[in-house]
């Protein structure tokens, strides 16, 4: 899309355009500030692209099954997120100093360090990239087991059994709410994901 851009947008181009500035303006920006906002804007606007194209790929006919309900995927998204923000934070502060702001929050008793580093090294860095791995996994995986029931429902009413073409009705009409729904939740994971992505992103690079 970027390589036929033109001074006057057409509709593709420009329903880009909004997408790009919506997540570098009200995540990257607004998270990160101006220099940092500028900085991780285009891998947070991928995250966020690359994310809804997966799960918007379970209401395409022919595919019906959300490529992020697949945990390969998640996954690698998660994993980008993960060295990216580890990657930011030493950078921006040096091996030591990241670790030690991750790991030993300032002004405790020393004695408390013996409990506190460990729950911090389990929730900075093994918690963080699995429940951005489970969250987005099980939304589209629940996602797909209801769209396959209200299609697989109205499929067995109409051909199976004529007696129940009422209820075959209702079930249709809640395929289509349902559809509806699934492509709200494909919207609002892939945000939820970016603005994680981000949050994460500024906890590793400002000391706490």
């Amino acid at each position: 899309a970027a390589r036929r851009f033109r001074l006057v947008p057409g509709r593709g181009q420009a329903l880009l355009e909004i997408i790009a500035d919506f997540v570098r303006s009200n995540v990257a920006l607004m998270l990160l500030g101006n220099k940092n906002g500028r900085r991780f804007a285009p891998l947070l606007g991928t995250l966020f692209l690359g994310v809804l194209a997966m799960n918007l790929s379970g209401i395409i006919p022919g595919l019906n099954i959300a490529a992020s309900s697949v945990v390969a995927v998640p996954m690698v998204f998660a994993a980008l997120t993960y060295v990216t923000f580890i990657g930011a934070g030493i950078k921006e502060q040096g091996v030591g100093h990241f670790f030690v702001s991750q790991l030993m929050p300032p002004g405790l008793p020393k004695a408390m360090y013996l409990l506190i580093t460990p729950i911090e090294f389990l929730s900075n860095f093994i918690v963080r990239p699995v429940t951005l791995t489970l969250r987005l996994l099980c939304n589209m995986v629940s996602g797909h087991l209801l769209l396959g029931m209200t299609f697989f429902g109205t499929t067995s009413l109409l051909l199976h059994l004529q007696a129940s073409s009422t209820i075959s009705l209702l079930t249709g009409a809640a395929m289509i709410v349902m559809t509806l729904f699934e492509v709200f939740v494909a919207v609002l994971q892939a945000y939820i994901f970016t603005i994680l992505s981000a949050v994460y992103i500024k906890l590793s690079i400002e000391a706490h």
